[in-house]
């Protein structure tokens, strides 16, 4: 069975697909899909956007946009916190309701899995850690969310180089990291250790924080390896 990697750019989003090629077009119209729903309520309800706050929506708004308001909220977060995580796993789940066996979505370092044979994740943190996680397959929904404070463009109020939420809900955990990373202001095993233990809920399997030399953990983490990294492949704009 051969798997194509394909970027997809549809408008601000840019996610990277791993599955068998006929799965690729499902990709794209879920993104649309999804997008579709996302634009046309927040034209109606710019707050939606702005807000750093959990946030109430109306019981007949979109099923994506309640489902980010649910989950941001149990972290604590405004709800476009998670919006690369939701897109991420509704393009993974209409996948796999087409049939697909094996399929990785990544949209810009918030990851949805689904998988039949080992795959590796490599952590990019911007400097040279070489570190990255091994995934076994398993009959669930697989979530590698990551936000950092030094790379990229997305608003964080911390100072974590990465973030890192494991989670079959892959909403959440982005969310969780989110509210993870804000968390890190500084470079403080205690803080980072408090960090981890308070957002640590219900679905989520573990968690990582890097920030300059210092490594904090918690939760069950997948098997930890060394890895040569390709820097051509990580999503990003």
């Amino acid at each position: 069975m051969a798997f194509k990697r394909v970027k997809l750019r549809i408008k601000e989003t840019i996610i990277t697909v791993i599955t068998e090629e006929k799965f690729i077009p499902v990709a794209e119209k879920e993104i649309l899909y999804q997008r579709h729903f996302l634009e046309n309520y927040i034209e109606n309800d710019p707050l939606f956007k702005l807000t750093l706050k959990p946030y109430i929506v109306p019981y007949n708004a979109p099923e994506i946009v309640k489902r980010m308001v649910e989950e941001s909220a149990k972290a604590g977060v405004g709800p476009m916190a998670c919006v690369a995580g939701a897109i991420a796993e509704y393009t993974l789940k209409a996948i796999i309701r087409a049939g697909a066996k094996h399929v990785i979505v990544d949209n810009g370092g918030d990851i949805a899995m689904f998988i039949n044979h080992p795959v590796t994740i490599g952590i990019y943190t911007g400097k040279n850690n070489n570190i990255g996680f091994k995934f076994y397959p398993k009959k669930s929904i697989i979530g590698v969310c990551t936000s950092s404070a030094t790379i990229g463009h997305s608003l964080s109020f911390g100072k974590a180089d990465a973030a890192i939420v494991i989670s079959p809900n892959v909403t959440l955990a982005d969310a969780t990291a989110t509210a993870l990373c804000n968390s890190i202001t500084r470079k403080d095993k205690k803080l980072i250790e408090n960090s981890i233990n308070s957002l640590m809920m219900d679905e989520i399997e573990g968690m990582m924080v890097f920030i300059d030399d210092v490594i904090g953990m918690g939760g069950n983490l997948p098997e930890i390896i060394n890895v040569e990294f390709n820097y051509d492949l990580i999503t990003r704009g």
